[in-house]
């Protein structure tokens, strides 16, 4: 009886923990696409400070 509740208690544990990993991913990736937005906002706006566009094309 020890040994089946042992590892029963492990087997969620180790559901819990994925699930926090899971979480803690997604939260990372949320952070990951804020930032990805914020610095295309902040490349925009020095491009319309400086006058140079995101792309410079200088094959002319």
């Amino acid at each position: 009886m020890a040994i089946s509740s042992t590892t029963s208690g492990s087997s969620i544990g180790l559901e819990a923990q994925k699930k926090a990993q899971d979480v803690q991913g997604q939260q990372v990736l949320k952070i990951l696409e804020s930032t990805i937005q914020q610095t295309e906002q902040m490349q925009k706006a020095s491009s319309q400070k400086t006058g140079l566009g995101l792309n410079l094309n200088i094959s002319a």
